[in-house]
């Protein structure tokens, strides 16, 4: 791949997706510069390297974003409020995070003459499909204020493009999951609770009946979203899927079987702000971005689960 990129600032990059992101860039020799509150990231998820640099700081902060943005060819926008709950029980702060923030980062890369922002959008902007595998171009019902506060970032990227000429492409993740991701976080995907319980050897919660399916992408495959994306020059949406989809009550039969650990499940009701059925089309991912996702379900669980028990390992020493 040819380094075209020298400067790149990630907001949001001491987080899950954001570290594998960072990550990925240095080994491909860019220059990347964090901007993080550490609300839910850590320094911890980030390596020690010359060409890293990391600022505390917070996306609402306008100062703070336009000093970060100086001297950067492009942005990767990935800092957010990404509890749905969250959004539900406290829309403002929601909001504030999510709207206000992601403004502030868009005016701020507008003035500085970024010559491209890719920024995280969300699967959760189409809210209940209308069809199976979901398109960009299906419509958009947001079932929650995340959903919502998602799209209306992808309505002022759009914006941004007409008025000031920013480059900008959304990338609407569907179910992430990998290494990094906390699960006593409320910020967690459901893989991440299920393997805690299992490993603890604690009954997993299903909300619903279990056979609710989900698009599971790997983190590693979004990272590699994330930097075709920075490298490319598509406008508008795309999604970041893999083009399968499996029931909840499959996923955690494989989850068992990998760390031999078969429990029964405790069931709730479900929630509202939870959709039936998500499952991602990948045309757009293939066309645009060259990208299909490397690692299959089975195998990303499988890394996952060594990854967990090698943390577990390292904290009980």
């Amino acid at each position: 791949m040819v380094n075209i990129i020298r400067q790149v600032l990630v907001t949001g990059g001491a987080g899950f997706i954001g570290s594998h992101s960072v990550e990925l860039l240095l080994a491909q020799g860019f220059r990347v510069r964090v901007l993080d509150n550490l609300s839910s990231g850590s320094l911890d998820n980030l390596p020690n390297h010359d060409r890293l640099e990391v600022i505390k700081g917070d996306i609402r902060d306008a100062e703070c974003v336009r000093s970060a943005i100086q001297g950067m060819s492009h942005c990767l926008h990935l800092a957010a409020q990404v509890s749905v709950s969250r959004s539900v029980e406290d829309p403002v702060a929601s909001a504030e995070q999510n709207i206000i923030g992601a403004v502030t980062v868009m005016q701020a890369a507008a003035e500085a003459g970024i010559t491209r922002l890719v920024y995280a959008s969300s699967a959760a902007v189409y809210g209940i499909p209308t069809q199976l595998p979901i398109f960009e171009k299906s419509s958009a019902a947001p079932l929650s204020p995340y959903g919502l506060e998602k799209w209306v970032d992808e309505r002022y990227a759009t914006l941004f493009e007409s008025i000031h000429g920013l480059s900008s492409l959304g990338l609407r993740y569907f179910n992430v999951y990998g290494p990094r991701q906390d699960p006593h976080s409320p910020y967690a995907g459901v893989i991440a609770r299920f393997l805690d319980c299992l490993l603890d050897h604690r009954s997993p919660t299903l909300f619903g009946d279990g056979r609710q399916t989900r698009d599971f992408v790997y983190v590693g495959d979004v990272a590699r979203a994330n930097l075709a994306a920075l490298l490319g020059h598509q406008q508008g949406v795309c999604n970041v899927a893999t083009g399968q989809r499996i029931d909840l009550l499959e996923l955690l039969d494989l989850l068992a079987d990998l760390t031999d650990c078969h429990l029964h499940v405790s069931q709730q009701p479900p929630r509202s702000e939870d959709i039936r059925d998500s499952w991602g089309d990948t045309q757009r991912l293939s066309a645009w971005l060259g990208i299909t996702p490397d690692w299959t379900l089975k195998e990303g669980l499988a890394a996952l689960v060594a990854e967990a028990r090698r943390r577990r390992h390292l904290a009980s020493a």
